[in-house]
């Protein structure tokens, strides 16, 4: 392994275990500000992501495919709708930022396994650094939506024009 692989692969793992930690956080701090409030929605999602985040550090970067993180993510964004499904609860704004994050990055991973398992390519391209960059960004807009819960990027405002809610007309009794 060059020096510069391994210098990338350590920078990734202390990255990846700052995200983590981020998650963590940010499950504690739900935790802890949900603790009088009777919609645990937010709370949820968070141990959710948390737990994902956590049981995904078991894989090695060294030793793990983007196939590997895409089937993880793809098994986080199920769980997510399925919780939705389930729950009777409001569905939190920080919901479609998850969405939106674990479905770009994992399309991201998606595109790295096919170009790097499948194809066979081993020459750094600029959908690499989109790569890098996209997951990290996607990673922190996630664990921010977990924090403030709120549109910051519009995403809810454009899915509800997107697909308007139906509206419900009056029963003719």
């Amino acid at each position: 392994m060059t020096d510069l692989l391994w210098l990338l692969v350590k920078v990734g793992e202390n990255l990846g275990n700052f995200i983590l930690w981020l998650f963590l956080i940010a499950f504690l701090y739900n935790l802890s500000s949900s603790i009088n409030k009777q919609d645990k929605s937010l709370l949820h999602i968070s141990l959710i992501m948390m737990i994902s985040y956590f049981l995904s550090a078991f894989l090695s970067l060294e030793t793990s495919t983007y196939k590997d993180y895409f089937i993880f993510d793809l098994t986080t964004i199920l769980i997510l709708f399925l919780w939705r499904k389930i729950t009777l609860q409001n569905t939190p704004i920080a919901f479609y930022y998850l969405i939106l994050g674990l479905g770009v990055n994992t399309c991201l991973f998606l595109g790295m396994h096919y170009d790097v398992q499948v194809k066979g390519n081993s020459d750094y391209w600029w959908f690499w650094a989109a790569y890098g960059f996209g997951v990290i960004l996607f990673d922190f807009i996630m664990v921010l939506a977990l924090f403030i819960n709120k549109d910051f990027l519009g995403l809810v405002r454009f899915k509800n024009v997107l697909f308007p809610a139906k509206a419900k007309l009056p029963s003719a009794m």
